[in-house]
């Protein structure tokens, strides 16, 4: 929907016009899978598509919640704003006013709330945190709370780990508010330090297939890889002082990795250590326009999280082997929480229509589902429309 469109389904909503429109963006991660609340680095990329939130005063001293997706209008009081709802959509937005009044601000003004996105729900391109941040940035805005960019996303990410009760890493919030058009963020999650890479690919696309797989990386799955990393950290300080796997180099892992006595766990550590080390190597190889040997990354990325860390399951396997058997494709790997979601592949653009084609074709005769294919476009953060 156009911005004019979504100010007249407010105006058809609330019986009066939008006063302002904001918009924050899904992402794509390139590479650096589950590292990031292991301490690591990731190379995402903020996505043209996101999610938009219009909002006008009201004088009733309410929150009005509505999207476009729902039926429903949720309303709620002030005093209602720091408790979490029971399986509602609203706790996202909920979550992040319910930082706001953490942080010391006092609600006082009430206001009607549109939210409409295109970030394709289950897609693991972070429609959640795109939710997340463009209410952070909107309240922002509106109450002059002059909280950076930062701010924001690490209020969307408590707001996940609160009110969804998803123990998720910053990657995803901090990319919707800090992307820029044409360029990659490398963020060190750890100490929040970032840089903008430009993605330079001369001839080439970046396509997000999604496999519309049924599984998906639920909050109990996210959060026991969260704890079995947490038992390598805790085994591997019998032997060494650590705090986050990320610190350690590969042959600094092969060196003690004999202290984790856990077998998961230590497969765990093994795929965090690696796809740090595959990150690093992969902007590298992105600064100096060597395209092959970043793809060469990808497809190691995603053998390490099928193997290791065991969150790709058939349908996201299938996308990537059937995409690894066509000239022209560059790599190919899961991307997101994994389990179902999307697979990233950097692919030649006189290669895209038989990607699609045989990729598709073969991805449904194998699973039985249709899948679906965009070609990105890296956008900005999240942002004011009108």
């Amino acid at each position: 929907m156009t911005t004019q469109e979504l100010k007249i389904a407010f105006e058809k909503t609330y019986s009066k016009p939008a006063e302002a429109v904001y918009f924050a963006p899904g992402r794509v991660n390139l590479i650096g899978e589950h590292t990031d609340y292991n301490g690591g680095a990731v190379f995402p990329c903020a996505l043209s598509f996101g999610t938009n939130l219009l909002l006008a005063k009201n004088d009733k001293k309410v929150m009005n919640f509505k999207s476009l997706n729902q039926p429903e209008i949720v309303t709620l009081n002030f005093d209602q704003l720091t408790t979490r709802l029971d399986k509602s959509w609203v706790n996202y937005p909920l979550g992040v006013m319910a930082q706001f009044i953490k942080r010391g601000t006092t609600f006082t003004q009430g206001y009607d709330i549109l939210i409409w996105g295109n970030v394709p729900n289950g897609a693991g391109l972070s429609s959640s945190a795109a939710l997340e941040v463009v209410t952070a940035y909107a309240l922002n805005d509106q109450l002059g709370t002059n909280f950076n960019r930062t701010d924001i996303a690490l209020i969307g990410q408590k707001a996940e780990h609160e009110f969804a009760l998803v123990n998720c890493g910053i990657m995803d919030q901090f990319v919707s508010a800090n992307g820029a058009k044409d360029h990659a963020v490398h963020l060190n999650c750890d100490t929040l330090e970032f840089e903008l890479v430009p993605v330079k690919l001369e001839g080439v696309k970046i396509v997000i297939s999604n496999t519309h797989s049924p599984h998906k990386l639920d909050s109990g799955a996210y959060n026991q890889r969260v704890a079995e990393c947490k038992k390598a950290v805790e085994q591997l300080n019998t032997v060494r002082p650590l705090k986050y796997l990320a610190e350690l180099t590969e042959a600094e892992f092969k060196s003690i990795e004999s202290a984790i006595t856990d077998p998961v766990a230590h497969k765990r550590a093994r795929h965090v250590v690696g796809e740090v080390q595959r990150t690093s190597d992969a902007v590298k190889a992105l600064k100096a326009g060597d395209i092959t040997l970043f793809g060469k990354l990808m497809n190691a990325s995603h053998a390490s999280l099928r193997d290791d860390y065991e969150v790709t399951g058939p349908e996201l396997d299938c996308m990537a082997e059937e995409a690894w058997k066509i000239d022209g494709v560059i790599g190919s790997r899961m991307t997101g929480g994994g389990f179902g979601g999307c697979t990233v592949s950097l692919v030649k653009e006189e290669a895209i229509d038989t990607f699609i084609a045989q990729v598709g074709a073969n991805y449904e005769k194998r699973i039985g589902i249709k899948p679906d294919f965009y070609i990105a476009e890296i956008g900005d953060g999240a942002t004011k429309l009108a």
